[in-house]
């Protein structure tokens, strides 16, 4: 289904770079906001920057794809020493296509981690790129979210248990 995600796991810090080996993924396209930091956070919670530092220990290839704009984008990614397309265009092809090209990896060895049935793993599906859905950090406010929101709990996965990780 389109709609469905490759792996489920209740956090970004729950993906483990033993994970992503057994999986055969070298390079991560990341989503920004509710996934590395809360909506419209101008800086990374402590927990996100060790996961951070553990991927790239790993060897694990980073960058971030954003629908937000440059403004937005630019100085998280730059604290964060990442690379970045802002306004990825998700759930259209057109940022993962810009990221896999920096990257210089094929769909295979990618996987995009992300918050969003209808941006995130929907622009997976269509890119033929694994997701990795997370639940977002906190809930949104806004009226626009909160009914895109309500929609998507038709879709959303079940919660992975802590123990077992992803699925």
């Amino acid at each position: 289904m389109i709609f469905k995600p490759t792996y489920v796991f209740d956090k970004i810090g729950d993906i483990t770079p033993e994970f992503l080996k057994r999986k055969g993924i070298k390079g991560l396209i990341l989503d920004l906001d509710n996934t590395l930091t809360k909506h419209n956070d101008p800086a990374a919670p402590q927990s996100s920057l060790e996961w951070l530092e553990k991927m790239r220990g790993a060897g694990i290839r980073l960058m971030i794809v954003s629908n937000n704009s440059a403004e937005r984008v630019t100085p998280f990614a730059r604290q964060l020493n990442l690379d970045f397309v802002p306004r990825g265009a998700k759930p259209l092809p057109i940022g993962y296509i810009k990221a896999k090209k920096i990257m210089g990896m094929e769909n295979k060895n990618i996987a995009a981690v992300g918050d969003q049935i209808f941006t995130d793993v929907l622009g997976c599906n269509l890119m033929g790129i694994r997701s990795i859905f997370v639940f977002p950090i906190e809930p949104e406010t806004s009226l626009p979210f909160r009914f895109k929101r309500s929609i998507e709990k038709l879709f959303l996965p079940p919660r992975p248990e802590k123990q077992r990780g992803g699925r």
